[in-house]
Protein backbone atom coordinates (compact mmCIF):
# COMPACT_ATOMS: atom_id res chain seq x y z
CA UNK A 1 0.00 0.00 0.00
CA UNK A 2 2.78 2.44 0.87
CA UNK A 3 4.56 1.61 -2.38
CA UNK A 4 1.37 2.40 -4.33
CA UNK A 5 1.04 5.80 -2.64
CA UNK A 6 4.66 6.64 -3.46
CA UNK A 7 4.17 5.40 -7.02
CA UNK A 8 1.19 7.70 -7.60
CA UNK A 9 2.96 10.68 -6.07
CA UNK A 10 6.14 10.22 -8.11
CA UNK A 11 4.24 9.56 -11.33
CA UNK A 12 2.17 12.72 -10.92
CA UNK A 13 5.31 14.75 -10.19
CA UNK A 14 7.03 13.36 -13.29
CA UNK A 15 4.08 14.11 -15.55
CA UNK A 16 3.67 17.57 -14.03
CA UNK A 17 7.02 18.73 -15.42
CA UNK A 18 5.49 19.53 -18.80
CA UNK A 19 8.48 21.35 -20.25
CA UNK A 20 10.85 18.45 -19.71
CA UNK A 21 8.19 15.96 -20.79
CA UNK A 22 7.60 17.91 -23.99
CA UNK A 23 11.30 17.93 -24.85
CA UNK A 24 11.53 14.18 -24.20
CA UNK A 25 8.51 13.55 -26.40
CA UNK A 26 9.93 15.74 -29.14
CA UNK A 27 13.38 14.14 -29.10
CA UNK A 28 12.38 10.53 -28.43
CA UNK A 29 8.97 10.13 -30.06
CA UNK A 30 9.02 12.45 -33.06
CA UNK A 31 12.57 11.87 -34.27
CA UNK A 32 11.97 8.23 -35.28
CA UNK A 33 9.06 8.88 -37.67
CA UNK A 34 10.81 11.97 -39.04
CA UNK A 35 13.93 9.96 -39.91
CA UNK A 36 11.78 7.18 -41.40
CA UNK A 37 9.96 9.68 -43.61
CA UNK A 38 13.28 11.26 -44.63
CA UNK A 39 14.63 7.81 -45.51
CA UNK A 40 11.56 7.10 -47.62
CA UNK A 41 12.12 10.40 -49.45
CA UNK A 42 15.70 9.32 -50.18
CA UNK A 43 14.55 5.93 -51.50
CA UNK A 44 11.82 7.62 -53.55
CA UNK A 45 14.43 9.91 -55.11
CA UNK A 46 16.60 6.94 -56.07
CA UNK A 47 13.59 5.13 -57.56
CA UNK A 48 12.57 8.25 -59.45
CA UNK A 49 16.02 8.63 -61.00
CA UNK A 50 15.98 4.94 -61.94
CA UNK A 51 12.62 5.33 -63.66
CA UNK A 52 13.80 8.36 -65.63
CA UNK A 53 16.03 6.03 -67.68
CA UNK A 54 18.48 8.79 -68.52
CA UNK A 55 22.10 8.26 -69.55
CA UNK A 56 24.56 11.13 -69.56
CA UNK A 57 27.15 10.55 -72.29
CA UNK A 58 30.19 12.44 -73.49
CA UNK A 59 31.04 11.66 -77.12
CA UNK A 60 27.91 9.73 -78.08
CA UNK A 61 28.33 11.07 -81.64
CA UNK A 62 31.26 8.65 -81.99
CA UNK A 63 29.10 5.59 -81.23
CA UNK A 64 25.90 5.39 -83.34
CA UNK A 65 25.66 1.66 -82.58
CA UNK A 66 25.61 2.34 -78.86
CA UNK A 67 23.11 5.16 -79.37
CA UNK A 68 20.82 2.78 -81.25
CA UNK A 69 21.06 0.24 -78.44
CA UNK A 70 20.23 2.81 -75.76
CA UNK A 71 17.30 4.25 -77.68
CA UNK A 72 15.89 0.78 -78.41
CA UNK A 73 15.88 0.17 -74.66
CA UNK A 74 13.94 3.42 -74.16
CA UNK A 75 16.83 5.31 -72.55
CA UNK A 76 17.05 9.06 -73.01
CA UNK A 77 20.52 10.31 -73.90
CA UNK A 78 21.77 13.61 -72.52
CA UNK A 79 25.03 15.31 -73.42
CA UNK A 80 27.46 15.59 -70.54
CA UNK A 81 28.37 19.12 -69.43
CA UNK A 82 31.83 20.36 -70.28
CA UNK A 83 32.88 20.44 -66.62
CA UNK A 84 31.27 17.13 -65.65
CA UNK A 85 34.29 16.04 -63.60
CA UNK A 86 34.10 19.17 -61.46
CA UNK A 87 30.35 18.75 -61.02
CA UNK A 88 30.74 15.11 -59.98
CA UNK A 89 33.32 16.06 -57.36
CA UNK A 90 31.15 18.91 -56.05
CA UNK A 91 28.11 16.54 -56.11
CA UNK A 92 26.06 18.98 -58.19
CA UNK A 93 25.79 16.23 -60.83
CA UNK A 94 24.00 13.18 -59.51
CA UNK A 95 24.60 10.71 -62.36
CA UNK A 96 27.77 9.02 -63.62
CA UNK A 97 29.02 10.05 -67.04
CA UNK A 98 29.65 7.58 -69.86
CA UNK A 99 32.68 8.68 -71.91
CA UNK A 100 32.99 7.28 -75.44
CA UNK A 101 36.30 7.55 -77.34
CA UNK A 102 36.58 8.77 -80.96
CA UNK A 103 37.58 5.39 -82.41
CA UNK A 104 34.61 3.51 -80.93
CA UNK A 105 32.90 2.51 -84.22
CA UNK A 106 36.15 1.73 -86.05
CA UNK A 107 37.45 -0.55 -83.31
CA UNK A 108 34.02 -2.20 -82.93
CA UNK A 109 33.95 -2.95 -86.68
CA UNK A 110 37.44 -4.49 -86.54
CA UNK A 111 36.39 -6.75 -83.66
CA UNK A 112 38.57 -4.93 -81.17
CA UNK A 113 37.18 -3.90 -77.77
CA UNK A 114 36.72 -0.10 -77.80
CA UNK A 115 37.56 1.81 -74.66
CA UNK A 116 34.58 3.19 -72.73
CA UNK A 117 34.83 4.94 -69.37
CA UNK A 118 32.28 5.36 -66.60
CA UNK A 119 33.32 8.49 -64.73
CA UNK A 120 31.96 8.86 -61.22
CA UNK A 121 33.04 9.81 -57.70
CA UNK A 122 32.87 7.43 -54.73
CA UNK A 123 32.21 10.45 -52.51
CA UNK A 124 29.11 11.27 -54.59
CA UNK A 125 26.44 8.94 -53.22
CA UNK A 126 23.85 9.74 -55.88
CA UNK A 127 26.26 9.05 -58.72
CA UNK A 128 27.57 5.93 -57.00
CA UNK A 129 24.05 4.51 -56.68
CA UNK A 130 23.46 4.87 -60.45
CA UNK A 131 26.87 3.51 -61.45
CA UNK A 132 25.79 -0.12 -61.10
CA UNK A 133 22.77 0.44 -63.33
CA UNK A 134 24.94 1.96 -66.04
CA UNK A 135 27.46 -0.90 -65.79
CA UNK A 136 24.71 -3.50 -66.24
CA UNK A 137 23.41 -1.58 -69.24
CA UNK A 138 26.81 -1.65 -70.95
CA UNK A 139 27.19 -5.36 -70.22
CA UNK A 140 23.85 -5.93 -71.94
CA UNK A 141 25.24 -4.09 -74.97
CA UNK A 142 28.36 -6.30 -74.91
CA UNK A 143 26.23 -9.45 -74.72
CA UNK A 144 24.11 -8.31 -77.63
CA UNK A 145 27.16 -7.59 -79.81
CA UNK A 146 28.69 -10.96 -78.87
CA UNK A 147 25.55 -12.85 -79.87
CA UNK A 148 25.38 -10.97 -83.17
CA UNK A 149 28.98 -11.92 -83.98
CA UNK A 150 28.40 -15.58 -83.12
CA UNK A 151 25.22 -15.68 -85.18
CA UNK A 152 26.98 -14.06 -88.16
CA UNK A 153 29.59 -16.84 -88.03
CA UNK A 154 26.93 -19.54 -87.79
CA UNK A 155 27.53 -20.38 -84.13
CA UNK A 156 24.57 -20.72 -81.79
CA UNK A 157 24.99 -18.35 -78.82
CA UNK A 158 23.55 -21.03 -76.54
CA UNK A 159 26.66 -23.13 -77.18
CA UNK A 160 28.61 -20.82 -74.87
CA UNK A 161 26.14 -21.18 -72.04
CA UNK A 162 27.50 -24.25 -70.27
CA UNK A 163 25.20 -23.83 -67.27
CA UNK A 164 21.72 -22.49 -66.68
CA UNK A 165 22.25 -20.02 -63.86
CA UNK A 166 19.24 -18.77 -61.92
CA UNK A 167 19.12 -16.68 -58.76
CA UNK A 168 16.70 -17.34 -55.91
CA UNK A 169 16.29 -14.83 -53.07
CA UNK A 170 15.23 -16.42 -49.77
CA UNK A 171 14.53 -13.11 -48.04
CA UNK A 172 10.88 -12.18 -47.64
CA UNK A 173 9.71 -8.58 -48.26
CA UNK A 174 9.87 -7.77 -44.54
CA UNK A 175 13.50 -8.91 -44.34
CA UNK A 176 14.42 -6.76 -47.31
CA UNK A 177 12.63 -3.78 -45.76
CA UNK A 178 14.45 -4.35 -42.46
CA UNK A 179 17.72 -3.46 -44.19
CA UNK A 180 16.39 0.09 -44.45
CA UNK A 181 14.12 0.24 -41.39
CA UNK A 182 16.57 -1.36 -38.95
CA UNK A 183 16.87 1.97 -37.14
CA UNK A 184 13.30 1.67 -35.79
CA UNK A 185 14.33 -0.54 -32.81
CA UNK A 186 17.18 1.85 -32.02
CA UNK A 187 14.89 4.89 -31.83
CA UNK A 188 12.34 3.05 -29.69
CA UNK A 189 15.15 1.87 -27.40
CA UNK A 190 16.47 5.41 -26.98
CA UNK A 191 12.92 6.58 -26.25
CA UNK A 192 12.81 4.20 -23.27
CA UNK A 193 16.22 5.37 -22.07
CA UNK A 194 15.62 9.09 -22.25
CA UNK A 195 12.03 8.73 -21.09
CA UNK A 196 13.16 7.18 -17.82
CA UNK A 197 16.37 9.20 -17.41
CA UNK A 198 14.96 12.49 -16.16
CA UNK A 199 12.48 10.80 -13.82
CA UNK A 200 15.19 8.54 -12.37
CA UNK A 201 17.50 11.46 -11.65
CA UNK A 202 14.80 13.74 -10.27
CA UNK A 203 13.35 11.18 -7.86
CA UNK A 204 16.77 10.43 -6.33
CA UNK A 205 19.53 13.02 -6.72
CA UNK A 206 16.97 15.73 -7.45
CA UNK A 207 15.23 15.17 -4.12
CA UNK A 208 18.56 15.11 -2.31
CA UNK A 209 19.49 18.43 -3.86
CA UNK A 210 16.12 20.00 -2.97
CA UNK A 211 16.28 18.58 0.56
CA UNK A 212 12.95 16.76 0.22
CA UNK A 213 14.36 13.25 0.59
CA UNK A 214 14.99 13.44 4.35
CA UNK A 215 11.35 14.33 5.24
CA UNK A 216 10.21 11.46 3.05
CA UNK A 217 12.42 9.02 4.96
CA UNK A 218 10.84 10.13 8.24
CA UNK A 219 7.59 8.40 7.25
CA UNK A 220 6.92 5.00 8.84
CA UNK A 221 6.93 3.32 5.43
CA UNK A 222 9.73 0.85 4.86
CA UNK A 223 12.67 1.79 2.65
CA UNK A 224 11.82 -0.99 0.23
CA UNK A 225 8.27 0.36 -0.20
CA UNK A 226 9.61 3.83 -0.93
CA UNK A 227 12.11 2.52 -3.46
CA UNK A 228 9.62 0.23 -5.18
CA UNK A 229 7.15 3.11 -5.52
CA UNK A 230 9.77 5.43 -6.98
CA UNK A 231 11.13 2.72 -9.26
CA UNK A 232 7.64 1.84 -10.52
CA UNK A 233 6.95 5.48 -11.40
CA UNK A 234 10.24 5.84 -13.30
CA UNK A 235 9.67 2.60 -15.22
CA UNK A 236 6.09 3.68 -16.02
CA UNK A 237 7.28 6.98 -17.48
CA UNK A 238 9.85 5.16 -19.60
CA UNK A 239 7.23 2.73 -20.87
CA UNK A 240 4.79 5.57 -21.58
CA UNK A 241 7.35 7.25 -23.82
CA UNK A 242 8.13 3.89 -25.47
CA UNK A 243 4.41 3.28 -26.07
CA UNK A 244 4.00 6.67 -27.72
CA UNK A 245 7.15 6.09 -29.76
CA UNK A 246 5.89 2.74 -31.07
CA UNK A 247 2.46 4.09 -31.96
CA UNK A 248 3.99 7.11 -33.70
CA UNK A 249 5.26 4.81 -36.46
CA UNK A 250 1.70 3.77 -37.36
CA UNK A 251 0.59 7.12 -38.83
CA UNK A 252 4.12 7.71 -40.16
CA UNK A 253 3.64 4.81 -42.60
CA UNK A 254 0.97 6.81 -44.39
CA UNK A 255 3.50 9.57 -45.08
CA UNK A 256 6.14 7.33 -46.70
CA UNK A 257 7.02 8.71 -50.12
CA UNK A 258 8.49 5.50 -51.48
CA UNK A 259 5.86 3.04 -52.68
CA UNK A 260 8.35 0.18 -52.55
CA UNK A 261 9.31 0.90 -48.94
CA UNK A 262 5.67 1.43 -47.95
CA UNK A 263 4.75 -1.96 -49.43
CA UNK A 264 7.58 -3.81 -47.66
CA UNK A 265 7.49 -2.03 -44.28
CA UNK A 266 4.76 -3.71 -42.26
CA UNK A 267 4.42 -2.24 -38.76
CA UNK A 268 1.01 -2.79 -37.25
CA UNK A 269 -0.58 -3.41 -33.87
CA UNK A 270 1.02 -6.87 -33.66
CA UNK A 271 4.49 -5.38 -33.99
CA UNK A 272 3.63 -2.65 -31.47
CA UNK A 273 2.47 -5.25 -28.94
CA UNK A 274 5.62 -7.34 -29.39
CA UNK A 275 7.85 -4.28 -29.09
CA UNK A 276 6.17 -3.25 -25.85
CA UNK A 277 6.48 -6.77 -24.44
CA UNK A 278 10.21 -6.72 -25.17
CA UNK A 279 10.80 -3.18 -23.91
CA UNK A 280 8.85 -3.41 -20.63
CA UNK A 281 11.53 -5.48 -18.80
CA UNK A 282 14.27 -3.22 -20.18
CA UNK A 283 12.48 -0.11 -18.92
CA UNK A 284 12.31 -1.66 -15.45
CA UNK A 285 16.00 -2.58 -15.54
CA UNK A 286 17.14 0.83 -16.79
CA UNK A 287 15.04 2.62 -14.19
CA UNK A 288 16.62 0.62 -11.36
CA UNK A 289 20.15 0.95 -12.74
CA UNK A 290 19.97 4.72 -13.22
CA UNK A 291 18.39 5.20 -9.79
CA UNK A 292 21.15 3.13 -8.19
CA UNK A 293 23.77 5.40 -9.78
CA UNK A 294 21.93 8.66 -9.09
CA UNK A 295 21.17 7.96 -5.40
CA UNK A 296 24.88 8.16 -4.60
CA UNK A 297 25.14 11.66 -6.10
CA UNK A 298 24.41 14.88 -4.24
CA UNK A 299 23.26 17.00 -7.19
CA UNK A 300 21.20 16.49 -10.32
CA UNK A 301 24.12 17.44 -12.59
CA UNK A 302 26.43 15.00 -10.86
CA UNK A 303 23.90 12.21 -11.31
CA UNK A 304 23.46 13.16 -14.95
CA UNK A 305 27.20 12.99 -15.54
CA UNK A 306 27.54 9.62 -13.80
CA UNK A 307 24.68 8.14 -15.82
CA UNK A 308 26.49 9.04 -19.03
CA UNK A 309 28.11 5.60 -18.83
CA UNK A 310 24.69 3.95 -18.98
CA UNK A 311 23.54 6.18 -21.83
CA UNK A 312 26.70 5.56 -23.82
CA UNK A 313 26.56 1.81 -23.25
CA UNK A 314 22.91 1.51 -24.28
CA UNK A 315 23.58 3.66 -27.35
CA UNK A 316 26.60 1.68 -28.54
CA UNK A 317 25.50 -1.88 -27.81
CA UNK A 318 23.05 -2.07 -30.78
CA UNK A 319 25.96 -1.18 -33.09
CA UNK A 320 27.35 -4.67 -32.47
CA UNK A 321 24.90 -5.99 -35.06
CA UNK A 322 26.29 -3.49 -37.59
CA UNK A 323 29.99 -4.28 -37.12
CA UNK A 324 29.57 -8.01 -36.51
CA UNK A 325 28.78 -9.52 -39.92
CA UNK A 326 28.59 -13.05 -38.52
CA UNK A 327 24.89 -12.75 -37.71
CA UNK A 328 23.23 -13.36 -34.38
CA UNK A 329 25.22 -14.96 -31.57
CA UNK A 330 23.80 -16.63 -28.44
CA UNK A 331 25.39 -14.02 -26.19
CA UNK A 332 23.43 -11.23 -27.89
CA UNK A 333 20.26 -12.24 -26.04
CA UNK A 334 22.11 -12.18 -22.71
CA UNK A 335 23.19 -8.56 -23.18
CA UNK A 336 20.77 -5.82 -22.08
CA UNK A 337 19.56 -3.58 -24.90
CA UNK A 338 21.34 -5.72 -27.51
CA UNK A 339 18.99 -8.62 -26.77
CA UNK A 340 15.93 -6.39 -27.18
CA UNK A 341 17.24 -4.92 -30.46
CA UNK A 342 17.98 -8.42 -31.77
CA UNK A 343 14.46 -9.63 -31.06
CA UNK A 344 12.84 -6.45 -32.38
CA UNK A 345 14.74 -6.92 -35.64
CA UNK A 346 13.33 -10.44 -35.82
CA UNK A 347 9.84 -9.01 -35.43
CA UNK A 348 10.43 -6.54 -38.26
CA UNK A 349 11.74 -9.36 -40.48
CA UNK A 350 8.69 -11.50 -39.76
CA UNK A 351 10.79 -14.21 -38.12
CA UNK A 352 9.42 -16.26 -35.18
CA UNK A 353 10.27 -15.20 -31.64
CA UNK A 354 10.16 -18.10 -29.18
CA UNK A 355 9.37 -18.14 -25.50
CA UNK A 356 12.96 -19.03 -24.63
CA UNK A 357 14.21 -16.11 -26.71
CA UNK A 358 12.02 -13.69 -24.76
CA UNK A 359 12.76 -15.38 -21.44
CA UNK A 360 16.53 -14.78 -21.56
CA UNK A 361 16.38 -10.95 -21.76
CA UNK A 362 13.52 -11.01 -19.26
CA UNK A 363 15.64 -12.90 -16.72
CA UNK A 364 18.62 -10.59 -17.24
CA UNK A 365 16.48 -7.46 -16.84
CA UNK A 366 14.83 -8.90 -13.73
CA UNK A 367 18.21 -9.47 -12.09
CA UNK A 368 19.30 -5.92 -12.93
CA UNK A 369 16.06 -4.45 -11.59
CA UNK A 370 16.20 -6.42 -8.34
CA UNK A 371 19.86 -5.54 -7.84
CA UNK A 372 19.25 -1.86 -8.52
CA UNK A 373 16.30 -1.70 -6.12
CA UNK A 374 18.34 -3.43 -3.42
CA UNK A 375 21.21 -0.96 -3.85
CA UNK A 376 18.92 2.06 -3.62
CA UNK A 377 17.16 0.67 -0.53
CA UNK A 378 20.50 -0.03 1.10
CA UNK A 379 21.72 3.47 0.33
CA UNK A 380 18.61 4.99 1.92
CA UNK A 381 19.41 3.19 5.16
CA UNK A 382 22.81 4.86 5.49
CA UNK A 383 23.77 8.35 6.49
CA UNK A 384 24.86 9.17 2.94
CA UNK A 385 21.46 10.58 2.10
CA UNK A 386 21.71 13.31 4.71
Amino acid sequence: MNAWVVFRKELIDALRDRRTLFMVLLSSVAIGPVVLIALSALVAGIERRAEERTVIVAGIEHAPTLRNFLERHTYRIEAAPADYEKQLVSQSLGDPVLVVMKDFEAELARGEPPLVEIVSSSANQRAGAAEGRLTRLLRAFVNEQSMLRLTFRGIAPAALEVIDLQERDLANPQSRAARLTGMVPFFVLMAVLYGALNAALDTTAGERERGSLEPLLMNPASRVSLVVGKWGAVAAVGMLIALLSCFSFLPAQGLLRSETLAAMFQFGLREVALFIALLAPLAAALAAAMMAIAIRCKTFKEAQANNTVVILGISLLPLVTVFDQGGEAPWHLWTPALGQVTLMNRVLKGEPVGVVDVGIPLAVCTLIAVGGIALVARQLRTAAVR
